[in-house]
């Protein structure tokens, strides 16, 4: 009861700041993010960085290999420094709010509407992974029930979004990060006193590994190489594409604001899964002595359950602060990716192509209205899907797709040969490749030429070599090369 009263009142504070926000969002720029501060960016940025998957993945993957599952959140941080360091200025002196807008510069604007559409499916899914695991965590912990869990969850992140925007989500994000952070260490804390504290709970890792017959839960390639190779690639080149952790960049005041507020964020993101890993380990030893048990008694041993477990194991208070921190990340997470497809959608869609003589009301209010409208897409597909674990792994795909776009962004910067025409097929062509990868491997049990072969690998691989072949096959026009040097 004190966890769910925690919570409560942690969701309140959230839609109170959002609707605060409301009174700074009275233009479509404003609501899409302009004039962005270092803080505000760090903070809205972050929570694309540091989800559900960061907290409840990551600990899952510190349960069943250990401290190497930190990876994930290690790979973002490189990828967002590698933003920072080669493209954030470039990006921001476009003066584009979006990342298809930034591949009109080079392209042009059927490249922008393609990429805008898959860019968004993208957003879309990501979204719909994180609701799925908000509703199994109010489902599991709170006993609710899982269709009521996500309809109230998406009400919330829905409303305080449509309120105040970027400025929404910068502001809620700033308590947002707080949260995690503070939930995470001070989870650590109390779950070493649990057991008997940092040399009981290493003999114990050390122990559990013996038994187990495998390296040291302290081995960070215990994951395996390919694993930690693959999250490296898709955060290096999904870092350049992401449009919930660019937008924000892209609304920074200036481009060394942009620069230096990439900075911060990578190393804001980097360090977050080796607190979340090593509570997944925690539970793991644990779970090996038979302590961490559910509500009904019943000893844990499911890693996807760890973590959610061990904070139900942890005194009423400190529990329902960590379970807060947990949808916290969700949240963080949710939030600026409604935002990105809602904007994506207006602008590159709506304003672009259809109703270019809109006026900045119109703007504003379909910005409001898809934005709306994506929270009841990820929502009302959590529903559908929640039992669909198949349709779910084709929706990863979506993180190698976005990861192998950045390879035809490259292209269209540093080749001049590459054409739109070729642009628009071999986008097309990679989402393709990536969901077929992920269905064939569903099927067979592994990935088509080599298991080493991922997703992630096919998709790039297909990106470049598609785009330089039809490149010549559908040579550019001579509109295309005149705008090409206007860049």
């Amino acid at each position: 009861m004190v966890q769910i009263i925690i919570i409560v009142i942690y969701f309140a504070l959230t839609v109170a700041i959002g609707m605060w926000s409301m009174k700074k969002s009275k233009t479509s720029d404003s609501f899409h993010g302009a004039e962005l501060s270092v803080a505000a960016i760090v903070c809205a940025s972050a929570g694309e960085w540091l989800g559900g998957t960061s907290t409840t993945g990551v600990s899952e993957y510190g349960f069943n290999f250990g401290l190497s599952g930190s990876w994930y959140t290690i790979s973002n941080g490189i990828g967002v420094m590698f933003l920072a360091l080669c493209f954030a200025k470039l990006y921001r002196s476009l003066n584009s709010v979006t990342v298809p807008g930034i591949i009109e510069s080079f392209f042009g604007v059927k490249a922008r509407t393609v990429s805008s559409v898959l860019l968004t499916i993208v957003m879309l899914a990501v979204g719909l992974s994180q609701m799925i695991a908000a509703g199994k965590l109010g489902q599991s912990l709170l006993g609710f029930d899982f269709r009521w869990t996500v309809i109230g969850f998406a009400i919330i992140f829905i409303v305080y979004t449509l309120a105040g925007g970027m400025n929404a989500v910068a502001s809620t994000n700033q308590m947002h990060l707080f949260v995690m952070y503070g939930g995470v260490i001070l989870a650590i804390v109390f779950a070493l006193m649990k057991v008997n504290g940092w040399g009981a709970f290493t003999e114990g890792i050390a122990a559990v590994a013996v038994a187990e017959d495998k390296a040291s839960y302290f081995n960070m390639i215990a994951i395996g190489p390919t694993k930690v190779s693959s999250w490296i690639i898709a955060s290096l080149l999904g870092a350049c594409t992401a449009q919930a952790g660019i937008q924000p960049v892209l609304a920074a005041k200036d481009v060394p604001t942009a620069r230096k507020a990439c900075i911060i964020t990578a190393f804001v993101a980097a360090p977050f899964g080796l607190f979340t890993a090593i509570l997944g380990m925690v539970a793991k030893v644990m779970s090996s002595k038979g302590d961490l048990l559910d509500t009904a008694g019943v000893n844990v041993t499911d890693a996807k359950m760890a973590l959610p477990t061990l904070m139900m194991n942890l005194p009423p208070v400190v529990g329902g602060l960590v379970l807060a921190s947990i949808l916290a990340a969700i949240l963080s997470t949710v939030s600026p990716i409604i935002l990105a497809a809602g904007t994506m959608i207006t602008k590159d869609l709506y304003q672009r192509v259809l109703r270019p003589e809109s006026t900045d009301a119109q703007v504003l209010f379909m910005s409001r209205l898809t934005t709306a409208l994506s929270g009841v897409v990820c929502s009302v597909g959590a529903i559908a899907l929640v039992n669909m674990t198949a349709v779910l792994d084709v929706v990863y795909s979506a993180y190698s797709l976005r990861g192998a776009m950045f390879i035809v962004v490259l292209l269209g910067i540093y080749w001049r040969k590459a054409s739109e025409k070729a642009a628009c097929q071999s986008m097309v062509l990679t989402g393709i490749v990536a969901v077929v990868w992920v269905v064939i491997r569903m099927s067979t049990g592994h990935y088509p030429i080599s298991d080493t072969l991922t997703e992630t690998y096919a998709a790039v691989i297909v990106a470049f070599i598609a785009t330089v072949i039809l490149s010549y096959v559908f040579p550019k026009t001579q509109a295309e090369i005149d705008r090409r040097k206007a860049v």
